[in-house]
């Protein structure tokens, strides 16, 4: 039997934490969702993980409460253990400054959240091509 995909959404904002589970679902299911509200709960969700238990994919939201994204994100590129998760940037920001820094710490891609539930779809159709298959 393949193995579901793990997908790890952090965001704090529960509302599009289910958003964006429901656009991944809307085109592939056979995944799992797992939603975390903040980058200190995700690297907590990891260390307990066993080796065979690590996501597919980590969808990150930059402007957390606590330790936001950018903060995450360094410390999980430092981490030989979770360096390898494909991470995703998945935030309101369209900032030049936001992108390339994320970009310098390790994100594996840098995305504005989209306008519309049908662009949502288009963009994790797009995320689940490219990461998932």
């Amino acid at each position: 039997m393949k193995r579901k995909h793990q997908i790890l959404i952090v965001d704090d904002d529960a509302d599009d934490r289910e958003i964006i589970r429901d656009a991944f679902m809307s085109s592939v299911d056979e995944q799992e969702y797992v939603f975390i509200e903040n980058g200190d709960k995700l690297l907590e969700y990891l260390e307990n993980a066993t080796n065979g238990d690590t996501p597919s994919l980590i969808m990150l939201d930059l402007n957390m409460p606590g330790k936001d994204g950018r903060e995450t994100l360094k410390e999980l590129k430092m981490n030989g253990r979770f360096q390898h998760i494909p991470t995703i940037v998945f935030t309101t920001s369209s900032s030049q400054r936001d992108k390339q820094m994320v970009y310098e710490l390790g994100a594996n891609c840098f995305i504005t959240k989209p306008d519309t539930f049908n662009k949502l779809i288009e963009m994790t159709n797009s995320i689940t091509k490219l990461w998932l298959q």
